[in-house]
């Protein structure tokens, strides 16, 4: 099971993700978000993994070429487009970063399809990103992607397993549900859902 532990703030937030053995982090660039962070601070976040794990720089609204010199910037590994783009950005991204994975929620017209538009990996989220929201992934049952998707959108350490055996994903993405108050992350947290990740896989 791929882990991805996204909204992280700081340096500290890093090492404890990595020592709890996930898989990749995230930092979020995006107006708005109790997450957000600017150039420097995602910087010194992703610079401190020190390429111990996948590094994704998370953006919602940032138009793709300067999400993409951002990303480069910080020294991301991967650049993470969640939200409304559309396919002429994703296939734009992937034309100018190495790795690009697209994060969606699932709606009647979302393309489940790994890969469809350049994108390395699929992550499928609530309709609210980031909102700490489950949604009903019953609604997999008959649009289940294949290969290297994640799910996100509500999960936390209680549910996290049951989430897994449900919706049986490649890995799993988590934000709010490892925090002590909003946009906070919580060390114990982190640890806890990594380790119930990893029991349910």
């Amino acid at each position: 099971m791929y882990i991805k532990i996204c909204g992280l703030k700081t340096p500290e937030d890093v090492a404890v993700a990595i020592g709890a053995g996930a898989d990749a982090i995230g930092v979020v660039h995006a107006e708005g978000s109790p997450r957000n962070l600017d150039e420097s601070a995602a910087r010194n976040a992703i610079t401190s993994a020190a390429g111990a794990v996948d590094t994704a720089l998370v953006v919602a609204t940032t138009p793709v070429r300067e999400a993409v010199d951002f990303a480069t910037a910080i020294g991301a590994s991967v650049l993470q487009l969640h939200g409304r783009y559309t396919p002429e950005d994703v296939q734009l991204a992937a034309q100018l970063f190495p790795r690009v994975w697209r994060a969606t929620a699932l709606r009647p017209d979302t393309n489940v399809e790994v890969g469809a538009y350049g994108e390395e990996r699929l992550l499928l989220d609530a309709p609210r990103a980031g909102s700490g929201e489950r949604w009903d992934t019953s609604a997999l049952e008959n649009r289940r992607p294949t290969g290297q998707w994640l799910l996100a959108g509500g999960l936390d350490p209680r549910n996290v397993a049951s989430a897994i055996e449900t919706a049986r994903p490649w890995g799993v993405d988590v934000s709010s549900g490892v925090e002590s108050a909003r946009g906070v992350k919580s060390h114990a947290l982190i640890r806890e859902f990594v380790a119930n990740a990893r029991a349910a896989s």
